[in-house]
């Protein structure tokens, strides 16, 4: 699987050098910092406690769980976290995962993108009275006894969603032969390598400044395809990557289309392992995938979409060069049908996971109560269970010890409403006895 081409390496020393030396120059942001309360130091998990991450994910884009709305006075915004990382605590989760670049931008003072619409309702406009919003969630989910992942988005530039104009500052403006427009989308052109060193950057960016304990990136790499046409005549609609791929071809790049396309990906997953091993060792780096593997590698039966052919995702490269500490597949289907079988897909992942990586699936609580295709907190109780049962079973890439057991939740709002009860039957059932907080083992 090692792939040769002769801007690869040229590529990655010259986005490395950029992130370490380049930010060095960007002028610090000025922000009021407000200092949370004091409150007790959550108690300690018991003697013998087992090892088990359990997460949830906060998504700021379209408002989906945090904040609630945009244009929601600052102070508001705060209590909602609060409340979010109250419950959190008190169901027994031990870490959140928080969307802190939905769209090329910010929930947090950057000198390198703007504001979030999504905080203020327009983009690059802070927060009403200066407080720092990543600061403030860091420093609340550490008082509680959780971990806080600063989730980023590679590569989406503008969502659907969005309603308000771009700011001046947004990489649309300031770098436009970067950004492509796709469908309803503005996309980040993986195959622009100053598109790369920019998220890179923007990652090294909150690693020098807060003290975050993981950092996490999703599904979107290249974007899934978007179909012009209906019925039998809708065809799927090219990424617009012409530019960059004839500079490609004419710098000598002999790999076909696709294979640059998944090159481009892999080279910035890779960098982005490196830099954060090399800025702090102790932070986690993961990674969410949608959950099915390369077609031909699948196991009898499993079907579906195609990330490695669409999204030109290597996710298996990824595991076996070991370049990222988690992954957590978006396992978002019920136990029971054969096309897309949790269990079947767990153990597919489970054996691409090189020794020392850890596999927390995302688990699809949003599902409980949904309008369409919903299920019970049962099958979530189900799923957590095989997890369980599962831990340490992995095999297939050599696995000297028991690998702890490990989910992230899709997403914290179901867990807010309680939705079926999920909260309370959490807490109430696997969550009875507090878990310490896995560190993946040290790789061979």
């Amino acid at each position: 699987m090692n792939v040769h081409d002769p801007q690869r390496r040229a590529f990655n020393a010259a986005a490395l050098a950029a992130v370490a030396g380049g930010l060095a120059a960007c002028t610090a942001v000025p922000v009021a910092v407000e200092t949370p309360p004091a409150r007790p130091a959550p108690p300690p998990a018991p003697p013998g406690a087992p090892a088990e991450f359990r997460a949830a994910w906060v998504a700021t884009v379209a408002n989906i769980d945090w904040p609630s709305r945009p244009g929601l006075p600052a102070a508001q915004q705060r209590a909602e976290a609060l409340a979010m990382l109250d419950r959190a605590a008190a169901i027994g989760l031990n870490a959140i995962v928080l969307q802190v670049r939905p769209a090329a931008d910010a929930i947090y003072p950057s000198a390198l993108e703007p504001w979030s619409e999504y905080l203020s309702g327009a983009q690059g406009q802070p927060p009403d009275d200066g407080v720092d919003p990543l600061a403030f969630w860091v420093a609340e989910a550490h008082q509680r006894g959780l971990a806080l992942h600063a989730w980023f988005n590679p590569y989406r530039a503008r969502h659907p969603s969005a309603q308000g104009p771009l700011a001046p500052n947004h990489l649309a403006h300031t770098q436009p032969a970067l950004v492509k427009a796709y469908g309803d989308l503005l996309w980040m052109d993986p195959g622009e390598p100053l598109a790369a060193e920019r998220t890179l950057a923007v990652v090294a960016d909150v690693l020098r400044r807060y003290a975050v304990d993981g950092i996490h990136i999703d599904d979107y790499f290249y974007p899934y395809p978007v179909r012009s046409g209906s019925g039998d005549a809708a065809v799927v609609q090219p990424f617009p990557d012409e530019p960059a791929w004839q500079r490609y071809q004419q710098g000598g790049g002999a790999l076909a289309r696709d294979d640059w396309r998944r090159d481009n990906v892999d080279r910035l997953v890779q960098a982005m392992h490196a830099l954060v091993k090399r800025e702090r060792p102790q932070v986690l780096f993961g990674i969410s995938p949608f959950g099915l593997g390369r077609p031909e590698w699948r196991p009898p039966g499993i079907l579906g979409f195609s990330q490695y052919h669409q999204l030109y995702a290597d996710v298996e490269r990824w595991c076996a060069e070991g370049w990222c500490d988690y992954l957590a597949p978006q396992l978002y289907w019920p136990i029971d049908p054969p096309a897309q079988a949790f269990g079947v897909l767990l153990d597919y992942w489970l054996a691409q996971a090189r020794p020392g990586m850890a596999v927390w699936p995302g688990l699809f609580t949003s599902r409980i109560g949904a309008p369409q295709r919903a299920w019970g907190a049962d099958e979530v109780l189900r799923q957590v269970a095989l997890l369980r049962a599962r831990a340490g079973s992995a095999t297939g890439a050599g696995h000297p010890t028991p690998e702890p057991s490990g989910h992230i939740h899709f997403s914290m709002i179901a867990l807010m409403q309680d939705r079926d009860a999920i909260a309370t039957r959490l807490r109430a059932g696997p969550y009875a006895v507090a878990a310490t907080r896995p560190m993946p083992a040290p790789r061979a």
